[in-house]
């Protein structure tokens, strides 16, 4: 039972009943109800498929519901584009923000809605306006300043100012967090709380369980476009919100049993002594050995991304060894370190990973195809044979080799990116932030995938923010701070928070 309830009887700023929405034949959302209170946090969680984003455009205009009623402040809402939602006190912020960085911190809160005086522009009512934004947000800057000389958690804060500053009754949070560091995080969380006291609803969506968990009074989840249910995060553990999303048990979902003495009688297969790069890494010495899986848990600028390219030649080092094998290698380009059979997943999966107008097939391929060269191409036969294979191998939806991959969710993105660099035999893979944007029954997936790999004999580098994540995946953990790895500690010996802990202590604590 809802505690608002108890609370005082608070009636829902919204509320969703018997919502569906069918595409053609398809339903994607079926009979949903759905209560957001005043003052409240609460998070819609489920899978890529769920119906999250359905919900969440209906609810801000995006589409029409073919069944059911949503009702603000207790009307039925009569809005039907999203400038209508807006004007009914629902604003949204997605997580890439939707501001113009050319443009003053002023100028995009007033975007579209500047004060006027004589029929010009009143600059000075405009700076005034924002300034009292940002003011309502404890948010310190200069309104008159380049929006794109800020740090992207600033910039988000003004894409918050300037949802709220229409006095938004519900604020719906898209991701809000995917590209922000700890101290960034913990900021946001303040201006949602100073929110929240000011009645304030916010509808949060996150593929982080440890902030959801932190943040958010209730949650609600879907499963197929069907409500599952509506919790307490208090009530509820974190392994059954999972089971809730997925409908499969814990133990369906288990990753291999990890720690140091797994490793027993392994020898060591790729070793680096004393790796300095750029002003990244300095003095870094890392052993990973054959069927391991090698976490690295830092925060944000600990350099461990830097490594990462470091040790895969993608960029230079400036002092140390790396051998492979017993043998001393000097990849000097991610071609050479392939060579080697040493290939690296970027964290940036747009920009450095998948082609989004190449199919499928064809991205699966490319890296193969590379390797040969121009002059020894795959036959048509052959690609299609390597690509529909690896589709099955790890399970690519849709199966079809010819779609194009930029119309794959982001977990599936994350799966034909994986077919890739496996096409090429490898045998050291180091995944940076492969979980990073895909829904919680993708990263299961991955994570699985990635202790099936190890236990075939593959050598894994695994990255990523979550430390839960790096705990579940690997037999040790390398601990980064300040471009140096300060411990390499057995992953069966640390817990989230001990871990959290040597990430955190500052650079001159021992």
């Amino acid at each position: 039972m809802d505690p608002r309830e108890h609370a005082g009887g608070i009636a829902p700023v919204v509320e969703v009943t018997g919502a569906t929405v069918r595409f053609g034949a398809e339903t994607v959302l079926e009979g949903v109800d759905f209560r957001l209170f005043p003052g409240e946090v609460h998070s819609l969680m489920g899978e890529n498929g769920a119906g999250k984003s359905t919900l969440i455009r209906a609810l801000t205009g995006v589409l029409h519901l073919d069944a059911g009623v949503i009702r603000v402040g207790g009307e039925r809402a009569g809005y039907t584009t999203p400038a209508g939602a807006i004007a009914a006190g629902i604003s949204t912020v997605y997580q890439e923000i939707d501001l113009l960085p050319n443009l003053t911190v002023a100028e995009n809160i007033c975007l579209g809605r500047e004060p006027r005086r004589f029929g010009a522009v009143d600059w000075r009512a405009m700076v005034a306006r924002a300034r009292e934004a940002l003011a309502d947000l404890g948010v310190d800057i200069d309104p008159q300043s380049v929006l794109a000389t800020h740090s992207l958690a600033v910039q988000q804060l003004v894409a918050i100012a300037r949802a709220v500053s229409i006095d938004a009754k519900v604020l719906v949070l898209d991701e809000p967090t995917s590209s922000l560091d700890l101290d960034e995080v913990a900021e946001l969380f303040r201006v949602m709380r100073e929110l929240t006291q000011r009645g304030v609803a916010i509808l949060f969506v996150s593929h982080f369980l440890d902030q959801v968990y932190e943040i958010c009074d209730r949650i609600t989840v879907l499963r197929g476009g069907r409500l599952i249910g509506e919790y307490v995060p208090t009530e509820l553990l974190r392994v059954g919100l999972v089971e809730k999303m997925l409908g499969r048990s814990a133990e369906e979902m288990a990753v291999h049993d990890r720690g140091e003495a797994a490793l027993a009688g392994r020898t060591p297969l790729l070793e680096a002594t004393g790796v300095t790069a750029g002003a990244g890494i300095l003095d870094a010495d890392v052993r990973l050995a054959e069927g391991e899986v090698l976490g690295f848990a830092g925060l944000l600028g600990s350099g461990r991304t830097e490594l990462a390219r470091a040790l895969t030649g993608v960029d230079p080092t400036d002092a140390g060894e790396i051998r492979l094998a017993g043998s001393t290698v000097e990849p000097r380009a991610p071609r050479e370190a392939i060579a080697l059979g040493v290939v690296y997943s970027s964290e940036n999966r747009r920009t450095e990973g998948i082609i989004e107008g190449l199919s499928v097939q064809d991205n699966i391929t490319l890296a193969l195809q590379a390797e040969r060269g121009m002059l020894h191409r795959l036959g048509t036969a052959r690609r299609r044979e390597l690509a529909q294979s690896w589709i099955e191998a790890l399970d690519i939806r849709p199966a079809d080799p010819d779609r194009p991959a930029g119309t794959l969710s982001g977990g599936n993105q994350q799966k034909v990116l994986l077919a890739r660099l496996l096409a090429l035999s490898p045998r050291v893979l180091v995944l940076d932030e492969p979980t990073r944007g895909i829904d919680v029954g993708a990263k299961v997936e991955i994570q699985r995938l990635v202790g099936e790999l190890a236990d075939n004999g593959l050598s894994v580098v695994f990255i990523s923010a979550e430390l839960e994540e790096v705990l579940r995946v690997s037999h040790r953990i390398a601990v980064l701070r300040g471009g140096r790895i300060v411990d390499t500690l057995p992953a069966d010996e640390l817990t989230v928070d001990s871990l959290l802990a040597l990430v955190t202590r500052p650079e001159d604590t021992p």
